[in-house]
Order: C-alpha cells, then sequence, then structure tokens
C-alpha cells in the first residue's frame, strides 16, 4: 500500500516511465458526489474512487518567493532565464554529487564545486579551493566508474582529470553564472525542486520555487472518454497500482459503439446505464423495457434492410410501421388510387403499362386541352410529352383510352379505343387495374417497385401477435438500410427484438455476467415495429428527400373580344334602385361621410312648418270615410315628389307599391 500524500506532491515527483498509475481518492475538499467542470470535462473526485493516470501534459508552472510567501504562474513558453542558487549543504563523495546532480552528467559545464580539503589522486595533487566542473561519467576498462572533471589553474589553463567515485572530501557547490530556461527546469526532476533567482535581478532577486501544473490524463469509472484535470487539485491520493493491477474500469458504450464492437464479442450480457429519455419514436411494448439499471442480453451486430410502411387514415389515425425483411407474413396488392393525372404519371414512372379505370366524370376545358372523362373508361399510360399548341411550357399525359362495351355489341366495337392527352396539373380520380390475385411474400414485393399498397392475408406465425394483421390497407413506402442490435431479455432469452441504433440514445456497460442458457436457444425475431409519426416524419427529414410539385395549370388571358358585352338597356325598377343609392351616398349628416348610408332630404316645407290642426268631424256610421294622416305625408308620395317620377313610372314592371318604399330611414324618425 502506497503512502498517503497530496495529488500536486505525488505528480510532482511521477516519472511518466513508470505510467500508467492507479490512484485511489482518500480526502480532499472534493467531497462525495461533488461534480466539478474542469478543463471542459465534468469530474467527480468522490473518496474511495479509483483513477488511472495514462498521461501528463505541462500546462503551467506555478512560481511562489520563499520570502514573502505569495506565488503567480508562468506560462511553459515564458523566455526569462534563472539563476541556480548554491546549496550550503556539503558532499561527501563525489558519487553523492553524481547522483544529486541537477542536470544530466553529459551537459557541459552543468555543475561545479570546490573540496575544501586538499585532494590526492594517485600522483596528482589538487589544492583546496581550486574548482572543479563535473563534464561526464564514463567507466574504465575493470568496470569502475569515473567521473570526469575540469580544473582550471593559472592564466585560464585547464586539464582533465578522473576521480574515482569513492573519492571522500568536503565539496560544496559553487555558483554559477549560467541561467537556465523555465523549460529546462521542468525537464529536470533535480531541478525542478531547487531555489533559483531571476537571473535580470541578480543577487537581490526574490528566492523562487518552481512547481509543475499538469494536465492529468485518466481513466474513471462511468466515464467513455479520458477524462482531463489538472494537478493542482487539493485532494490526497495512494498510489494502489501494485494491489490492484488488474483493475477494470466500467465504460459506458453508445449504441453506435456497441455496434462497432468485433462479432467475437457477442452474445454477452449488459446493463443499462442511461436509459433513453421519452418515448418520441416508439409504439411497441419492448421499448418501456429500457430502464436503467435492466440486464439485456445482446445477441449479435449486423445491418439489414427494412421497410416503411403506413396505413389509411382511419378512426385510430394513421398508423406508421417499420418492417424487418424477414417478415414471413402473406400479402395481397390492393388497387392504388390517384387523384391528378400528376399522380398517376409519377405512378407510371415506377410501373410501366401502368391501367388505370377511371371512377369520377369530368367535363372538358377546350382552353386548357382537358378531355371529358366517363366513368368506367379504362386508360392505359403510354407516356408523357409536351402539349400541343400551349402558349406557355406544359406537359401532358398520353393514355390509350378503351370505353367498357356490352356483351351484346358486335366484337369490332370492342377494340375501339383512342389515344387522349391529359394535362398533369388535370384533377381527376382513377384506381389501378390489377390481374393478379396471389399472395405474395414481402421480398417478393420489394424486389419491385415502391411504394405499393397491400394487404395482410395470412399472419406470421413467428410473432406472438402479427400488428399488421386486420389493417384494411398498408401502404410499402419504401426500403432502407438499418444497422440493429438483436437484443433480448434474460427472462425470455429466445424472444428478440432489433434495437436500431440510430433511433436509441442510451449508454450500456458490457458486464461479465453468465449467459441465461446452457445452450444457445432458437431465437423468433420481433420483425414488425410501430412507430410514431415523429418517427416518420425525422426519418424523411434524415434522407432528405425533396419531391417535386405537381405542375400548376397554365394562366389564361383573355382577350377583349372575348369579353361579353353589357347590355345598355335596364329595366326601370333597376334605374330607380340606382338613382335612390346614388343619391343615398352623395348625403351626409355632417361634413366627413359615414360608413351607414344617411337618410334622404326632407321636404322645405315638412321641415320648416309645422303641421296643420283640423278639426276633429263627427264621424256618420251610413258614410264613414277613412281621412288620410296628413301630419306625416306618405314615403312614396314624398320620394316621388323629390325625384320628379311618376306613378307610371315606378308601377312599369308591377302593379303593387314595393316594401321597400315602406320602411323608413332610423335618421328619418328621427326628424319626424
Amino acid at each position: 500500500m502506497g503512502d498517503l500524500q497530496s495529488l500536486r506532491f505525488f505528480i510532482s515527483g511521477l516519472d511518466q516511465r513508470s505510467l500508467p498509475r492507479i490512484l485511489q481518492i482518500c480526502s480532499g475538499v472534493y467531497f462525495q458526489g461533488s461534480v466539478y467542470e474542469l478543463s471542459g470535462s465534468e469530474v467527480c473526485l468522490s473518496t474511495g474512487d479509483f483513477v488511472k493516470i495514462i498521461g501528463l501534459e505541462l500546462l503551467s508552472v506555478s512560481c511562489e518567493e520563499i520570502d514573502t510567501g505569495t506565488s503567480f504562474e508562468l506560462p511553459t513558453g515564458y523566455t526569462g532565464h534563472f539563476s541556480l542558487i548554491a546549496e550550503d549543504l556539503p558532499y561527501n563523495t563525489i558519487e553523492e554529487i553524481v547522483g544529486l546532480c541537477p542536470v544530466g552528467v553529459d551537459a557541459c559545464g552543468s555543475f561545479t564545486f570546490i573540496c575544501q580539503t586538499e585532494l590526492t589522486i594517485d600522483n596528482f595533487t589538487l589544492s583546496a579551493g581550486k574548482q572543479l566542473t563535473l563534464l561526464s561519467v564514463e567507466e574504465a576498462r575493470n568496470g569502475e566508474r569515473l567521473a570526469r572533471c575540469q580544473v582550471f589553474g593559472q592564466n585560464m589553463a585547464s586539464a582533465e582529470i578522473l576521480l574515482p567515485m569513492d573519492l571522500r572530501g568536503e565539496f560544496y557547490e559553487c555558483q554559477s553564472d549560467r541561467g537556465y530556461s523555465l523549460q529546462e527546469i521542468m525537464s529536470s526532476s533535480r531541478l525542478s525542486c531547487r531555489h533559483f533567482r531571476s537571473k535580470a535581478e541578480k543577487n537581490s532577486g526574490s528566492t523562487l520555487i518552481f512547481s509543475p501544473v499538469y494536465e492529468i490524463s485518466a481513466i474513471m469509472h462511468m466515464r467513455k472518454n479520458v477524462v482531463k484535470f489538472p494537478s493542482s487539485l487539493e485532494v490526497d491520493v495512494e498510489d494502489v497500482t501494485e494491489q490492484f493491477p488488474d483493475l477494470v474500469f466500467i465504460t459506458p458504450l453508445s449504441m453506435t459503439e456497441v455496434a462497432s464492437q468485433p462479432a467475437q464479442s457477442f452474445p454477452t450480457m449488459a446493463e443499462i446505464l442511461d436509459a433513453p429519455e421519452g418515448n418520441q419514436f416508439f409504439n411497441c411494448s419492448w421499448f418501456h423495457e429500457l430502464q436503467s439499471g435492466r440486464q439485456l442480453v445482446l445477441h449479435a451486430c449486423s445491418t439489414t434492410t427494412m421497410i416503411l410502411a403506413s396505413t389509411p387514415k382511419g378512426r385510430k389515425g394513421k398508423q406508421y410501421f417499420v418492417i424487418s425483411k424477414s417478415y414471413n407474413g402473406r400479402m395481397r396488392r390492393r388497387a392504388r388510387e390517384f387523384e391528378s393525372v400528376y399522380e398517376l404519371y409519377l405512378a407510371s414512372s415506377q410501373t410501366p403499362g401502368l391501367k388505370v379505370s377511371v371512377t369520377r366524370h369530368c367535363e372538358a376545358v377546350e382552353e386548357e386541352g382537358i378531355p371529358a372523362l366517363s366513368v368506367g373508361e379504362q386508360l392505359e399510360v403510354l407516356g408523357k410529352a409536351p402539349m400541343d399548341g400551349a402558349a406557355q411550357k406544359a406537359e401532358c399525359l398520353i393514355c390509350k383510352r378503351t370505353t367498357e362495351v356490352d356483351e351484346d355489341e358486335d366484337e369490332e366495337d370492342e377494340d375501339d379505343s383512342e389515344e387522349i392527352s391529359l394535362p398533369l396539373f388535370m384533377a381527376g380520380h382513377f384506381v389501378e387495374k390489377l390481374s393478379d390475385n396471389k399472395k405474395y411474400k414481402l421480398t417478393d414485393l420489394i424486389s419491385s417497385t415502391l411504394p405499393l399498397d397491400v394487404k395482410v392475408v395470412t399472419r406470421d406465425k413467428e410473432l406472438e401477435k402479427d400488428p399488421l394483421m386486420g389493417l384494411p390497407a398498408l401502404q410499402l413506402e419504401e426500403t432502407f438500410t438499418e444497422t440493429i442490435v438483436l437484443t433480448s431479455l434474460p427472462n425470455q432469452p429466445d424472444r428478440c427484438f432489433e434495437l436500431p441504433v440510430r433511433w436509441i440514445q442510451m449508454s450500456l456497460c458490457f458486464t461479465s455476467d453468465h449467459l441465461p442458457w446452457s445452450t444457445s436457444p432458437e431465437r423468433h425475431v420481433e420483425t414488425v415495429t410501430e412507430v410514431t409519426e415523429k418517427f416518420y416524419y425525422e426519418y424523411h427529414k434524415l434522407v432528405s428527400k425533396i419531391e417535386e410539385p405537381p405542375p400548376r395549370p397554365p394562366k389564361r388571358k383573355p382577350s377583349t373580344a372575348e369579353v361579353p358585352k353589357k347590355s345598355k338597356s335596364k329595366p326601370k325598377s333597376s334605374k330607380l334602385r340606382s338613382a335612390v343609392t346614388k343619391q343615398l351616398d352623395n348625403l351626409s349628416l355632417g361634413e366627413k361621410k359615414e360608413k351607414r348610408a344617411p337618410a334622404p332630404p326632407l321636404p322645405e316645407d315638412t321641415l320648416e312648418l309645422p303641421p296643420p290642426l283640423l278639426p276633429r268631424k263627427a264621424s256618420s256610421a251610413a258614410h264613414s270615410v277613412t281621412v288620410h294622416n296628413t301630419y306625416v305625408k306618405s314615403p312614396t308620395t314624398a320620394y316621388k315628389s323629390a325625384q320628379g317620377l311618376s306613378d307610371a313610372d315606378l308601377d312599369s314592371e308591377h302593379d303593387y307599391e314595393s316594401i321597400e318604399h315602406s320602411f323608413k330611414n332610423p335618421h328619418e324618425s328621427l326628424f319626424y
């Protein structure tokens, strides 16, 4: 069991050649369940977790001033240089100097020292206080290791001597004028723990100590990708590499990664780590079994052909299905219905020699080139051609028309047929003519051109319940290729279903649990999956199919000669209404016209003079005369006097009074 130490200290003294190393989180400020976003990754360092360190990369250098205790960070590309501060501690042997050399012994002028006592090597005596520079370490013929050093004499004369490793003395490091870059300091484990001073400040600068900040690349439990975090995290770790050399880290896999596993990885047991959120695409029973923590049996991964199918809109709404190519039900073809000549053209381009029957009458429009069609006429599509005499660019469908004849008619009339041209923009109602009543397999139908309308007449006996059986109609729209993972539940390992990789966002992990069988069972695959309308439209977005819109009918530009002339003679009643309307429109109660039509003007004598008072007369039973109301004049009389119209003009077409003349305008009622 390793010693407990901080992560920073452990990484600073770690030899990268010993990687990978397995660490256990023991204590620190990152408590159980705490999640932190570090370097773009969410990291959870909980007590007891295991971390496998697989790589280190220098991020920056933390620089601390010993005198003041302040610290700051320097980038790895810092261009300044630092002077190494000589230590006061003595070295007892040359081997100790070589072992603690701050830079590799192959570096020229890497370490300079003096000896306080006189040294005698063989017949050569070195006086005390002479400076020696360590150059390299060599090996003699007898296997003895020697240190080659350079010594300077008078007049800067230099000589090289060989010192045995066991040579004893009192050696002290000399202050060197050499400057070290930050990269040189960090690349040496011996230099990185020494004290330095900025070379620009010489002897007056503060004493500095450097510590590297690494970006640690590690593998953690429940992490799919390599996690990266800095070594400056305040956590205590313990090196447990020797105790757990074969520790396996659980790695979550997406459905795409599961499908990319080698074939020999299957069958296997797996556990759902992250279940799919929400159900937007599937209306099937197996989707509800995909819950977190649930065990699954993964049998195999493969690529299969599937068919997208739909039903006509009914009481339950439109249904959508994805059918596997291995579906074993039997189907009969159904006649397709077409609502326009353009739909007929699209179907004929996929089914040459298409024959249809007209199901609704169509009247001829000579200006647009539309012929007349009658119910029961048979049409055989021959091809497409441009319309004759069309001013604008337009195309038509050439069809061979055959009229149904009675059996009593002559055989000569039975072959009565003609070619007609149907504009592509023409609306119509047609039904396909089928000549066979054969039961087809799905593989036989998809080998022909889709779409096809079918009806399932024999269910797939491999399925417990065939959802296609009993549907009034089913349209096979198109085929597509899908990567699937053949899966089953442990309690029913023989009942398999296909998980489409593109449409399920779920993470799994392989487990070492035993398979739920002694011998591999015979598999029954659920080949029909009901999907939602969301799946249907998302699929078409994915394939990005752009269908050509149906053609528009040509615009008609009628000439002035074709415009019918309006009759100049109008009936008198129409003259009367137009005169009244014109006069009412010109009237207004104020300066601004109102939207509501104002009342016609009243006679001046009615507005200025009050009505005369007439004496009452005694009524006689023998001679009763109805007296007209003289207080208010009749609207008809007032209108005739205002317009200057006679009774003959008003009663030219009828001998009764129009009811519209007897109604008073609201403004007129207000005045009176």
